[in-house]
C-alpha cells in the first residue's frame, strides 16, 4: 500500500467520523451511491478507498468532498499548513443512525413543494 493512498484513507475516515459516520465500507458505499449520479461502484472500491488501497478519480473525490463537506482538494492532498476560515458543521444528534441521517439529507435535497407534502405527510403520522 501506498503512503499516498494510506493517507487518503486516513482523511477519508476522519472527514467521515467528523460528519458523524461510522468509516465502515459499507455505510460509505450506501451513501456515496446514493449521491453519485453516474455508474454506481462497488463495495470493494469503497473498502479500497477506506483501506488505503485505492484513491477515486476527481468525479468521484468531487462526491465525496460534497458529502462530507470538506474541500475536494484537502480530502485528497491534505491541508496546507495555514487553515483557512469554515463554517463548523453541527455534529448529529448522539444516537443518531446513518440511515437516519441518509433519510434527512435526502429530504433537504428535495424541491420545496415536495418537502412540504413529506412534512404533512410525517405531521399526519405523528398525530395518529
Amino acid at each position: 500500500m501506498s503512503d499516498e493512498r494510506e493517507k487518503f484513507s486516513q482523511r477519508l475516515t476522519q472527514a467521515m467520523q467528523q460528519s458523524g459516520y461510522e468509516p465502515r465500507p459499507a455505510v460509505l458505499f450506501r451513501l456515496f451511491n446514493a449521491k453519485y449520479r453516474g455508474r454506481s461502484v462497488s463495495f470493494q472500491t469503497t473498502s479500497r478507498w477506506l483501506g488505503g488501497r485505492g484513491i477515486p478519480a476527481q468525479d468521484k473525490l468531487q462526491v465525496l468532498a460534497d458529502l462530507f463537506g470538506i474541500e475536494p482538494h484537502a480530502l485528497r492532498f491534505g491541508l496546507p499548513h495555514r487553515s483557512r476560515v469554515a463554517e463548523p458543521r453541527t455534529p448529529w444528534p448522539a444516537g443518531t443512525g446513518s440511515r437516519e441521517r441518509h433519510v434527512i439529507e435526502t429530504f433537504l435535497a428535495l424541491p420545496p413543494k415536495r418537502r412540504e407534502l413529506v412534512a404533512e405527510l410525517v405531521k399526519a403520522l405523528s398525530e395518529g
